[in-house]
């Protein structure tokens, strides 16, 4: 099935590598105008033109207000309409409570939570109008079940939850949904930096016996992003291979 985004506009920030860009390809593939943004603005630009046209690559560092505004309000001026918005963006900055800083916790709180409630924002004032929208927010299994080490991390991202709800119950009447993926072991640069052990214990722990692929998750945000799911708001949807179930 091809087509299923033709005609309409989606941010997807955080989208230079990993799960952003799959995210962003697969809405390009169907048919949709993509805005990746990204504080690496050279990386966003490069992925932006493998891609090819309908794809740019816009600098957004999503802990600053006026710099989500300033994402959606080029993306509007580009375009003219925004119908898509993933809250991707993200960093750790792990460490057991002992050793973690308040700056550790503050820059991850600021990145997930923050950024996410900026963009759900900025972006939800546009769809707002349009009487129309899907924004996708990206949580976590760790905000799920907590994992050791990311106190920080698995706090914002069940954050990410309760904001993903709020909104979603403030913004139904509008048209405007609000959804949130809670990927589990994904293949990426992020857990391609784990030590081997910790990451085949805890794909080991997997029913699936797997980690995920970063397109997996894409297909997911694909569905939230479409009109596949247009009864769909407020919902939390797992995408870790059985994992926590």
């Amino acid at each position: 099935m091809t087509g299923l985004l033709t005609g309409r506009t989606a941010i997807v920030t955080g989208a230079a590598t990993g799960i952003g860009l799959s995210i962003a390809e697969s809405f390009h593939a169907h048919g949709a105008s993509v805005v990746l943004a990204d504080r690496d603005v050279d990386a966003a630009q490069a992925a932006a033109e493998s891609l090819g046209e309908r794809a740019i690559g816009v600098e957004c560092d999503v802990t600053h207000e006026a710099s989500v505004q300033s994402l959606v309000d080029e993306t509007l001026w580009r375009s003219g309409r925004l119908d898509i918005y993933v809250n991707n963006a993200g960093i750790t900055r792990d460490a057991s409570l002992r050793k973690m800083t308040p700056d550790d916790f503050d820059a991850v709180i600021a990145v997930h939570l923050r950024g996410t409630w900026l963009g759900v924002r900025a972006a939800s004032a546009v769809m707002r109008d349009a009487g129309s929208g899907s924004i996708i927010n990206m949580s976590s299994l760790s905000g799920k079940s907590g994992n050791p080490g990311q106190t920080n991390y698995s706090a914002a991202k069940a954050g990410i939850v309760g904001l993903t709800k709020a909104a979603a119950k403030e913004l139904a009447h509008k048209g405007v949904r609000v959804n949130a993926i809670q990927p589990g072991l994904i293949r990426t640069a992020m857990t391609a930096a784990m030590p081997p052990e910790v990451f085949a214990e805890r794909e080991a722990a997997i029913p699936m016996k797997r980690a995920g692929e970063p397109h997996e998750v894409a297909g997911v945000a694909l569905f939230l992003a479409s009109d596949l799911s247009s009864y769909m708001t407020g919902a939390v949807l797992e995408v870790g291979g059985g994992r926590l179930m």
